[in-house]
């Protein structure tokens, strides 16, 4: 794996190797977006070979952010990467700090900046096999509904922005 990411070590942000922040539970960065169509967002289930939270349903695009990257940038970069998605601007909606054990003994701890993106049209897709098998448009209000009726379905940071973040990412 070997990517450095933003981490707070003493109080210094430091770069750290991602999967040492993962097995340690260090306080890192990170970026989220949520992609939202029509009333719908778009989820992806990740990768059966993610070494954490595999198979697990998610939003559309999370990750880290490089040494140094801006979170926008690492945003956009991310979208491309996984989804193949380009051309869209991610808007920001707030910075948020959240700890989840994310299975295999590793915690997240992560502060995220959270985007934003409302489409009028559907973007094209090209998934990234190795980071996303399967996506899918699902109405918020339904999501809800399937996370507390099948939680164990959906990844733990999913679960934290529905339920202490749904107002910045859906407007309510």
């Amino acid at each position: 794996m070997n990517t450095m990411i933003p981490t707070w070590v003493d109080g210094t942000l430091t770069p750290v190797d991602k999967l040492e922040a993962h097995l340690k539970g260090l306080r890192h960065r990170a970026v989220s977006v949520f992609l939202i169509f029509d009333g719908k967002v778009l989820l992806q289930q990740r990768a059966a070979g993610k070494y954490h939270t595999p198979n697990l349903w998610a939003n559309t695009c999370c990750t880290h952010p490089h040494w140094e990257e801006d979170p926008k940038t690492c945003a956009i970069r991310r979208l491309e990467q996984e989804l193949g998605i380009t051309g869209l601007d991610p808007v920001w909606k707030e910075q948020l700090e959240y700890r989840a054990d994310v299975g295999g003994d590793m915690i997240e701890h992560e502060v995220v900046d959270l985007f934003v993106i409302h489409c009028d049209t559907p973007p094209e897709l090209d998934l990234n096999p190795e980071e996303v098998q399967a996506v899918r448009w699902i109405d918020p209000d339904e999501l809800e509904g399937e996370v507390s009726d099948q939680p164990q379905r959906f990844t733990p940071w999913l679960r934290i922005y529905l339920r202490d973040h749904k107002g910045s990412v859906f407007g309510n």
